[in-house]
């Protein structure tokens, strides 16, 4: 484990130890896991971004272009 040293504005900190509480678990659980699910977050933004760069357009209107056109099962269709 490694410690860090980080500088919040009073209020934020006020906030982080109110919401810490409210959740149950101390300020550095909480702030580690704010970390994790901004790090996750940010990890998954470059997943897709990516693999979608993998993609090809020309590809994708392809498969597209295999689709029945026929009207939507009962149940599939858009809301009125």
């Amino acid at each position: 484990m490694t410690a860090l040293t980080i500088r919040l504005p009073d209020s934020v900190h006020r906030k982080i130890k109110e919401l810490a509480a409210n959740d149950g678990v101390s300020v550095n659980q909480f702030i580690a896991s704010a970390a994790a699910e901004k790090m996750a977050s940010v990890m998954t933004l470059d997943f897709l971004r990516g693999e979608a760069a993998k993609g090809h357009r020309k590809d994708f209107l392809s498969v597209l272009g295999r689709v029945p056109d026929v009207p939507p099962m009962p149940g599939d269709g858009l809301p009125d």
